[in-house]
């Protein structure tokens, strides 16, 4: 998921694209333990989950400064 896409996206859906994300990522980790994972599909859940932080963490502070 692009920076873009996410940021179209309104703060709940945002917060329940964290949610999916990280029950992915402890699946893909739970295979991967007992079988050859796709390490790649792995990074790309890491990397996803950083940019919906991100942009969360973004409009959190410029929230703020309005207060």
């Amino acid at each position: 998921m692009k920076a873009q896409e996410i940021r179209e996206l309104t703060d709940d859906e945002i917060d329940a694209q964290i949610e999916t994300a990280r029950a992915e990522l402890f699946n893909l980790r739970f295979r991967a333990s007992f079988e050859e994972a796709d390490t790649g599909v792995i990074r790309t859940t890491r990397r996803t989950i950083a940019r919906l932080l991100t942009i969360r963490q973004e409009r959190q502070q410029v929230g703020d400064a309005d207060v």
